[in-house]
This record gives C-alpha cells, sequence and structure tokens, in this order.
C-alpha cells in the first residue's frame, strides 16, 4: 500500500445502514494490517451510546491510542450525532473532524474511519457521512448485510458514491463492497451475492462468512482473522 504524502492511506469504513457489521471488518482489517507488520490504527470519529466497539478497536491497537482520539465525539444517546448535538448544544463542525482524522494519519500507514450508520446520517449541521468522505478524498469500503433488502441499499449506497466521485482517484479499486453472512440466512440470502456482482461491476464484491455471535471479542477477532486471512488480503488488492 502506498501512502500518499505524508500521511497515511485512509479507508473509509461505511454501511448501507446500521448494524450490518461495520464494526467486525473494521476489526478484522486492522487485526489483519498489524499481523502483517503494518502501522495501522483504527478511530470511530463519532460514536453513540455504548462505547464497545471503541474499547474494541482499541484492544487491538494495543491501546497506543486513548480513548479520546479513537472516537473524539462520543455521546451517550443512542441517536444521530447532530440529533445529540442539538441535546447538549454542543456543535462539532466538519474542519475539526477532518483535523482530527488527518493527525491521527500523520502518524501510522494505514487509518482505518469507521462511520456511523450510513452515509446521509446526520453527523453535524449542513453535512452527513457523504461529506466527511468527500472531504477526506479516501478509499472507501461499503459494508451490507446478506439479507433481504440488501441489493437495493447497498445499490443505492454504491450508486450514491459514485455520482459524487467521493473516493479518492478515478479507478474503481478505491471503491469496495463486502457482503457480511448473517447466522441465519432468508430467502434471499443464496441469491444476492451473484445478483450484487451484476449490477455492481465493476466494482469489486468480496463476501464474508459468518463468524459466530460473540464475533466482535477481542479472542473471536484474533481467532477468526487467522481463519479468513485470504479473504481480507483480497480486499487490499
Amino acid at each position: 500500500m502506498k501512502k500518499r504524502g505524508n500521511s497515511a492511506k485512509i479507508l473509509f469504513i461505511t454501511g448501507t445502514s446500521t448494524g450490518v457489521g461495520k464494526t467486525l471488518l473494521t476489526a478484522l482489517l486492522l487485526h489483519h494490517l498489524r499481523e502483517a507488520g503494518i502501522r495501522a490504527a483504527a478511530i470511530k470519529p463519532f460514536c453513540s451510546g455504548g462505547t464497545q466497539d471503541v474499547c474494541l478497536l482499541r484492544q487491538i491497537q494495543d491501546r497506543e491510542l486513548p480513548e479520546s482520539e479513537v472516537s473524539p465525539f462520543y455521546f451517550k444517546e443512542p441517536v444521530a450525532p447532530l440529533v445529540a448535538e442539538r441535546i447538549h448544544k454542543k456543535f462539532i463542525r466538519l474542519p475539526q473532524v477532518l483535523a482530527h482524522v488527518r493527525k491521527v494519519a500523520a502518524s501510522c500507514e494505514v487509518l482505518l474511519v469507521e462511520g456511523s450508520g450510513g452515509l446521509l446520517v446526520p453527523l453535524g449541521e449542513g453535512y452527513f457521512v457523504a461529506d466527511l468522505i468527500s472531504s477526506l478524498a479516501c478509499g472507501v469500503i461499503v459494508v451490507a448485510s446478506n439479507q433481504l433488502g440488501t441489493i437495493n441499499h447497498t445499490l443505492l449506497t454504491v450508486r450514491y458514491l459514485q455520482s459524487r466521485n467521493t473516493f479518492y482517484g478515478k479507478g474503481e479499486n478505491h471503491l469496495k463492497v463486502i457482503l457480511m453472512d448473517r447466522s441465519s440466512g432468508d430467502e434471499s440470502s443464496s441469491s444476492n451475492e451473484e445478483i450484487l456482482r451484476e449490477f455492481l461491476a465493476p466494482v469489486r464484491l468480496v463476501k464474508v462468512p459468518f463468524l459466530g455471535r460473540n464475533a466482535c471479542s477481542l479472542r473471536a477477532v484474533k481467532k477468526n482473522g487467522r481463519k479468513i486471512a485470504k479473504t481480507l488480503a483480497s480486499i487490499f488488492d
């Protein structure tokens, strides 16, 4: 992986919605990169509700970053960041977020940035997740859940990104989709992958198998990271 300028290669992990597996994928990718000897870090700038996701990311990177740097904009209410900001009358501007991301990026080779929900989650007054991605001009990974509805949600997300040219560079290689299997599939689960590959091309799709109900523990991430190492490596090809 080549660095751009003096800062890290930044990869933004977004999702088709909330609860689709962004944190699990971010954790697996972070562990994979660090096992490969790459100075990788991961942050989740906006976090609402519990801090389990932040704690997991900190554990994987040996707590090299304090919690305040992994998730500088935390709100206890499990709502969209803008809603929480209005509750507390504490408003976060886009330049603040960009400055923080770039500061962390300057200290590593690869920085994974986990987003909040999907592209149109409002992060502050006048900007959304998609605006943060555009401003970072970074690579984008879209996480989708293999269930009924994912074709529509995934295509909408990817088409929106493409219409804004939000990913870094002109090549589609800077935009990838990860389809996460679930514990129990529905009637669409066996056909979603094939249909998505057809309509997403040339955007690459990588499928990640279901890794267990407690996959977001440090022990499970390390174990599963070794188990699907080839799959994780393919995401960076």
